[in-house]
């Protein structure tokens, strides 16, 4: 540790111009305790839990920093007590409950994944979060089985381009929705059997002409609001629909009779604030399922665009716009 700064760059929740913000702050490298690694950040993920945090509508877990950023690459600078998987120097990727815009980041080593094989180190900053929270809902919560169709919500976000290629790549039919026509010809290409211009066209009528009215068997959507009551009536017998946002609003009027007549699942998550044995449950999973397609090329991290971390408000403006496709990255 002696080779380390002692003071870092860190990006917090602020203001600007009397606006909710991120902003730099200077404060202590952050020690790694018992079973965690330090890793010095070479790029951090931004998702939209961060944006949430900054309006103040989504704190950190209790013992989890004020710093932002949910997900980060870089080098191993220091290891904790009990810490058997990782040594300094290894080239990692982390999932983490915040600490991830700086200069130095805390990560539990369960949660720590190897840089897969042909993947730049800046670039390994776009896995982690979407694959993570990808498997373990479509996964382990919607149970997708062999030969399933799958729609996707919003595919040309960083989960949207993870799911698309992982499932599609795992032999499934996967159908999306996204709001132009350059956003949907991006996931066609990632392999998406077919992408909804949701702006033009009703992804209900469209899936359900493209399966000849059977609809599809789990369904992966942070939207909310109006597509749930849409979803629910597009979902085959024993289907089963996810949630891990509510972009359009949390609220919604169902028709229970329709659920209980062909006996569907209705279920959501939330990623950040499961325990570290959760949380490295599905690290395994990914590591064992997901990084071996990452290796062959068949799934890729996309990469959006890049900004330093002093741009950090620069690039919440660009996500909060929705222009964007796959992840945007900060860099120190």
């Amino acid at each position: 540790m002696n080779t380390l700064l002692s003071r870092m760059k860190a990006v917090v929740p602020g203001k600007i111009d009397g606006k909710a913000a991120p902003v730099i702050e200077e404060i202590a490298v952050p020690q790694p305790g018992p079973e965690e690694i330090l890793i010095k950040v070479a790029a951090a993920g931004v998702n939209r839990g961060d944006l949430m945090q900054v309006s103040g509508l989504y704190p950190p877990p209790k013992g989890a920093p004020q710093t932002l950023g949910l997900e980060a690459s870089g080098t191993v600078a220091a290891v904790g007590p009990g810490v058997t998987r990782w040594r300094v120097g290894d080239e990692v990727c982390v999932l983490v409950a915040g600490g991830g815009y700086a200069d130095y980041c805390i990560a539990h080593e369960g949660s720590t994944l190897p840089v897969p094989k042909g993947v730049s180190l800046i670039d390994a900053a776009a896995l982690p979060e979407a694959h993570f929270t990808v498997w373990t809902n479509v996964v382990d919560r919607a149970r997708l089985k062999a030969g399933e169709t799958l729609l996707v919500h919003g595919g040309s976000s960083g989960i949207g381009t993870a799911a698309i290629q992982l499932f599609a790549a795992r032999g499934h039919r996967v159908f999306t929705t996204a709001g132009s026509a350059d956003k949907c010809a991006a996931c066609t290409k990632l392999g998406a059997a077919r992408a909804i211009n949701y702006r033009e066209e009703d992804f209900v009528d469209v899936v359900r002409g493209e399966t000849d009215g059977a609809g599809v068997d789990v369904i992966l959507d942070m939207v909310g609001g109006s597509y749930i009551a849409r979803n629910i009536s597009l979902l085959k017998t024993e289907g089963r629909v996810v949630n891990i946002a509510f972009q359009q609003g949390a609220e919604a009027t169902l028709n229970m009779l329709i659920v209980m007549l062909k006996r569907l699942t209705i279920t959501g998550s939330t990623l950040r604030p499961r325990s570290h044995e959760e949380k490295a449950a599905i690290g395994r999973s990914v590591l064992n399922e997901v990084w071996p397609l990452v290796e062959q090329g068949r799934v890729k991290p996309i990469v959006d665009s890049t900004f330093s971390m002093t741009k950090a408000a620069e690039a919440h403006a660009r996500m909060a716009g929705s222009t964007h496709i796959g992840k945007i990255l900060l860099t120190p």
